[in-house]
């Protein structure tokens, strides 16, 4: 199977009905002169390419919740920005829904199995795209003389490509839906500020939106300090030359906590890189800048899950061990009235307090201001349905709903939440998200009502249903509460 792009001709294969084109570069290799650099267009390329095979990841941290990242491959000259299509027929004009994954900031390519096209594009009539963009210290680190937000332009790069090459794969780049979850959620929300990208998308789905975003100060004092563990400065003449693992070590290597006089609350989370409040490629928060009216005329679906927490309580060991003091410190640090906060959750034990606090603050009502603040039509859910791994202890946690969303099995976060099969109740819920999904990406709606004066929500347990938005006790904690971008403290 052959199609054209505007690098070059290319050729994938048909597998199981679906025409799988892996490894397209969609901008030259951010190497050498044009390493930390605004992503610049692709070199077309002699012959036909062969895109049976992922291009090889960008340079990554070894931390994930989903578990270890696997060794890199050797550049095999397509470099780390390429895209995948999967699309069930090329001669058709259907929907296009680009996804972008998560993995703090720092991890994740678009070769895990878990982000696998196939299903939503054989059974849901849309044509899906994957891409790697650069992560970490190449992405998000704050250099000087480079462009902050790297990640975020390799994204907007993928985002002009998928505009210019989408019709060559059947897809229709009047009706392109950006998806993602997690800091691909964080992504898709920055996207919604961001002047460049005004116009590359119709639609857009945020799952799980992560509150952290970084002032120049925050950002230039954690880039310091990773710079100056391999006695280096946070510049591009400094930098340049510097092997990537070298870099990823050094941030890996970074024991938050320790820093937490300096960076705050941010010091609490398992990531020191988050998208920087720059004035120029980021202007502002996405909360302010979606009350100002940005992205007024793009129709969103934002949502979460009920107990983002509880995932990084299992991973992190403290399942059963938190304190009435470690929960009152928790609730002191996070929480915008700490008494209010227990006052409200009088049923609630230490522990429970202490995850919902950090549910709340990191991901739950981040997303519900995405909907709140949008001037356009939004609908929000939540999935209060319990991932069957690790014995049923994690609840409706962070990242159950990527399988959800994929119909994997496989790879990523699945094998953690999933635990083995699905079972047909997790098997019938992620049809049900899947149409959802695919409607929204179609013009038809996600089969739920706006979020509008009514606050009405779909709720993502074992029998789907719409009802009133059910966190409205969180809700009202934080309404007067600014997510604002976190400062140098």
């Amino acid at each position: 199977m052959e199609v054209r792009t505007n690098g070059g001709p290319v050729r994938g294969r048909v597998e199981d009905g679906v025409s799988v084109f892996r490894g397209i570069p969609f901008a030259a290799p951010p190497v050498g002169p044009r390493r930390f650099a605004t992503p610049e267009p692709v070199t077309p390329w002699d012959g036909v390419l062969d895109a049976t095979a992922f291009g090889p990841p960008p340079p990554q941290s070894a931390m994930s919740a989903a578990g270890s990242v696997s060794a890199r491959p050797a550049d095999d000259g397509r470099g780390w920005l390429t895209a995948t299509v999967w699309s069930a027929d090329v001669e058709e004009r259907r929907p296009v829904m680009v996804w972008i994954h998560g993995g703090a900031y720092r991890a994740g390519s678009s070769d895990d199995p878990a982000y696998d096209g196939a299903v939503l594009a054989r059974e849901h009539d849309v044509v899906v795209v994957t891409f790697n963009h650069r992560v970490g210290v190449e992405g998000y680190g704050r250099i000087e003389g480079a462009p902050d937000n790297r990640g975020l332009l390799d994204q907007v790069a993928a985002l002009e490509w998928v505009r210019e090459n989408a019709a060559a794969f059947g897809g229709d780049p009047d009706q392109v839906t950006v998806f993602g979850e997690s800091a691909g959620a964080g992504a898709v929300a920055s996207l919604l500020a961001m002047p460049r990208a005004a116009g590359l998308f119709r639609r857009a789905i945020a799952q799980s939106v992560p509150g952290t975003f970084f002032s120049t100060g925050l950002a230039s004092d954690i880039m310091t300090t990773i710079a100056a563990g391999l006695d280096r400065r946070p510049t591009v003449d400094d930098l340049r030359d510097v092997d990537p693992d070298a870099l990823i070590a050094a941030a890996d290597g970074l024991v938050m906590r320790e820093h937490e006089d300096r960076w705050g609350l941010v010091a609490r989370t398992p990531t020191p890189f988050s998208p920087v409040v720059d004035g120029e490629v980021l202007p502002t928060t996405p909360w302010r800048a979606l009350r100002d009216g940005a992205s007024a005329d793009v129709e969103v679906i934002v949502g979460h899950n009920r107990d983002e927490f509880r995932l990084f309580l299992a991973l992190g060991g403290l399942l059963g061990t938190v304190t009435a003091e470690m929960a009152e410190r928790t609730l002191a640090a996070f929480a915008p009235d700490a008494a209010a906060f227990r006052d409200a959750h009088p049923d609630l034990s230490d522990e429970g307090l202490f995850e919902l606090v950090q549910s709340d603050w990191l991901f739950r009502m981040p997303s519900l201001r995405i909907s709140e603040g949008h001037r356009g039509r939004s609908y929000v859910y939540e999935l209060t349905l319990e991932a069957p791994g690790q014995g049923g202890v994690l609840g409706a946690c962070h990242g159950f709903d990527v399988p959800l969303v994929f119909g994997t099995r496989t790879g990523g976060i699945n094998a953690l939440v999933l635990g083995g099969e699905a079972g047909p109740v997790v098997e019938g819920v992620s049809a049900a998200v899947r149409r959802a999904w695919t409607a929204f990406a179609r013009g038809e709606g996600p089969g739920w009502p706006a979020f509008d004066g009514a606050r009405q929500a779909w709720v993502v347990g074992a029998d789907p249903a719409v009802g009133t938005y059910p966190e409205e006790t969180s809700a009202a904690l934080w309404a007067g509460h600014e997510f604002e971008a976190l400062p140098r403290t």
